[in-house]
């Protein structure tokens, strides 16, 4: 597959940091800066800070106070949701064979654990992050799919240039092995089989080679090419199919969607990894990495 696309990136932006988690449980534990907050997160929470924290580890800055020097980039994978807290709360909501709405604020509501809500929002993987690492810059979150990573790349590496941040957290996050993700990659055509569905987080640090300088940091490689387009179409008539290729290094073993990339990234050493993507929502992007 090529992309046909070609876009250079900043020559005075480096990797200094790369982290990446696969699969539940994690050891996000040591990065909680307040480990009651634990109550709080669901799978991709976990999957994000375990992953952050392991990429600023890389980065020598893992006993650092960020603070409004740092920016997170984050794209978010579909919500997530268990089959028992769906049956429980469609089961109190019903009056007769119908859903009521009144008895879904009431009984349905409930039934289940009042701090679930926290734990499926596609912001909280970015508000356990900023916590954990006292992230006080600027922030953007996206979602769902794989090109979405794109678009969170993009606006780091132009806050970075236009100097809005010094050292961005660019990276991506996906709980996917759970009945409300499985069920929505069954019904999609082509469909995907949920043997084949992965969980995953993957995160970069991204930072102009002055400031890494200046902090005495070490370079882990660098961004050079970086391209994305989109291309129009009507979901309702057309189904875009995903097609994504690796060159450079061996593809993960099933599907990490919207956590693809970063993932596959933070598992490789001394490689110049090219990734090309067509993604069903109609982004069309690529990437050439350098992994020294």
């Amino acid at each position: 597959m090529d992309t046909g696309l070609e876009a250079a990136a900043s020559d005075s932006l480096v990797i200094s940091g790369l982290g990446s988690a696969i699969g539940l449980p994690c050891d996000s534990d040591r990065f909680l800066k307040i480990p009651k907050n634990r109550k709080f997160m669901g799978g991709q929470d976990h999957l994000a800070v375990c992953a952050a924290g392991k990429a600023l580890e890389s980065a020598g800055l893992n006993a650092a106070k960020m603070g409004p020097k740092a920016g997170l980039f984050l794209a978010v994978g579909y919500i997530p949701f268990d089959g028992a807290d769906i049956e429980a709360l469609i089961t109190n909501s019903l009056d007769g064979d119908r859903i009521s709405l009144s008895r879904f604020g009431t009984a349905g509501f409930e039934a289940v654990n009042p701090l679930l809500t926290f734990r499926c929002l596609p912001n909280m993987p970015a508000y356990h992050v900023s916590a954990c690492f006292d992230i006080q810059g600027e922030y953007f979150v996206t979602y769902p799919g794989p090109g979405q990573f794109y678009a969170a790349l993009e606006e780091a590496s132009d806050a970075l240039a236009s100097s809005r941040v010094e050292i961005a957290l660019v990276g991506a996050v996906a709980h996917q092995t759970n009945f409300l993700v499985t069920r929505h990659f069954e019904r999609i055509r082509p469909s995907v089989a949920r043997e084949d569905l992965r969980d995953g987080a993957g995160f970069v640090v991204l930072e102009g080679a002055g400031n890494l300088r200046a902090r005495g940091g070490t370079a882990r490689g660098k961004l050079l090419n970086l391209a994305s387009e989109y291309t129009p179409h009507d979901p309702f008539d057309e189904e875009l199919r995903l097609s994504e290729r690796f060159d450079g290094c061996t593809a993960l073993d099933g599907e990490f969607g919207v956590a693809s990339l970063p993932v596959t990234l933070g598992t490789v050493q001394h490689a110049i990894v090219r990734h090309e993507l067509r993604a069903r929502d109609g982004i069309i992007a690529g990437s050439v990495w350098e992994l020294p």
